[in-house]
C-alpha cells in the first residue's frame, strides 16, 4: 500500500508513519521543515515538504490508498486547521484509486471523566468544551461518502520520551514538579509503539465508519505515575499538587482535560483488528522512557 501520513514528524504521527514502514508498505509523510523532512528520509518515509493549512501542497499524496491524519497545530487556530487538512484529505479520496481509507485521531477525552464506569465506542460522549470540534470532524469523518472513514481514539501516549508524560520529566530534571489535581485520576494511556500498530492493523482492515479506542489494560492514578517518573528522573523534591481553579488561570481549559478521571476499554480493537497491545503501561519501564526523553531533550538542546 501506500499510506500518507499528516502529523508524520510529530509523536503519534511519526510512529504511526514508521510502523506502516516497517509493515512493508510506501510511506509518505507531511513535513513542514527541511528538517524535518530529512528525519523521514532517514527513516525510509519519503517526506512531503508542505503545511496542513495548504492541501495543494501536498505532493505525490494522490496515489496513497490510506490517509492517516495524526496532525495538530497548537500555534494557529487548532480546529480550523485540522478541519482544512479533514477536508483536504477527503478531496485527495477522490482522486486515483478508490475506495481509499481514511484514518482520523481523535481521542479519549471526548468521553470526559467517566469514573469507574467502562466507556467504550458506544458510550454516550460528555466531551470537554475544547474536544467538541473533534467530535464534529468525527462525524464528518465516520459519514463521508467515497471513502473508508475510521476515527482512531488514542489513550494519552507514552514511550521514547513521552508526549504528555514529557511534562514530569522535564519538570522533575528542572527540579519543579507541579500536577494539576490531586492525582487520584486515572489516565487512559498507550505506548506509541502499540498505538502505531492499531493504525496499520486498521488501515489494513478494509473496514468503513467505525471508531476504535485505543488503551493499554494499565489503572494506575496519575499519582502513581508522576510519582514513578520522580523516581527515575531521581527527582528529590516534593511534587506539588496543583488545585484545579489555580490551574485554570493559566493553562485554561486544558486543565481540565489533565484532571480527567477515565476507564476506557478497547476491546473492539482487540476483537475486530487483532490488535494486542504489548506494553504493560508507563510504570513498567519508566526507567527506560525517562533515558530517551533526556536523551532527546539533549539533542534538542544541541541542534
Amino acid at each position: 500500500m501506500r499510506v500518507f501520513v499528516t502529523g508524520a514528524t510529530g509523536h503519534v504521527g511519526f510512529h504511526v508513519a514508521l510502523a506502516f514502514r516497517r509493515a512493508g508498505h510506501h510511506v509518505l509523510g507531511l513535513a513542514r521543515s527541511d528538517a524535518g523532512a530529512a528525519r523521514l528520509d532517514r527513516h525510509e518515509i519519503q517526506p512531503v515538504l508542505g503545511t496542513m493549512q495548504d492541501p495543494g501542497s501536498w505532493k505525490g499524496a494522490e496515489g496513497a490508498s490510506v490517509l492517516v491524519h495524526a496532525a495538530s497545530d497548537s500555534k494557529t487556530d487548532m480546529w480550523a486547521v485540522d478541519r482544512t487538512a479533514v477536508e483536504g484529505l477527503l478531496a485527495l479520496a477522490g482522486k486515483g484509486a478508490s475506495p481509499k481509507t481514511l484514518l482520523y485521531t481523535s481521542g479519549v477525552w471526548v468521553y470526559g471523566s467517566t469514573g469507574d464506569r467502562l466507556a467504550d465506542e458506544t458510550t454516550p460522549l460528555a466531551p470537554l468544551p475544547m474536544s467538541l470540534p473533534r467530535v464534529e470532524t468525527e462525524k464528518r469523518v465516520l459519514s463521508a461518502a467515497g471513502v473508508r472513514g475510521l476515527v482512531m481514539r488514542p489513550g494519552c501516549v507514552y514511550g521514547y520520551g513521552g508526549s504528555m508524560t514529557a511534562m514530569w520529566f522535564a519538570g522533575a530534571a528542572a527540579g519543579s514538579l507541579d500536577v494539576v489535581g490531586d492525582g487520584h485520576n486515572r489516565w487512559a494511556t498507550v505506548h506509541a509503539d502499540d498505538c502505531a500498530n492499531a493504525y496499520v492493523q486498521a488501515g489494513s482492515s478494509g473496514l468503513s465508519g467505525e471508531i476504535f479506542n485505543v488503551t493499554d489494560r494499565s489503572r494506575a492514578p496519575v499519582r502513581r505515575l508522576v510519582a514513578a517518573a520522580a523516581r527515575a528522573a531521581g527527582f528529590k523534591g516534593a511534587i506539588r499538587w496543583v488545585p484545579l481553579d489555580e490551574a485554570r488561570k493559566t493553562m485554561g481549559g486544558f486543565a481540565d482535560a489533565l484532571a480527567l478521571d477515565q476507564h476506557v476499554d478497547s476491546r473492539k480493537a482487540v476483537v475486530r483488528l487483532g490488535w494486542q497491545p504489548a506494553h504493560g503501561g508507563f510504570e513498567d519501564e519508566v526507567e527506560t522512557y525517562y533515558a530517551a526523553w533526556k536523551a532527546g531533550s539533549s539533542t534538542a538542546t544541541k541542534v
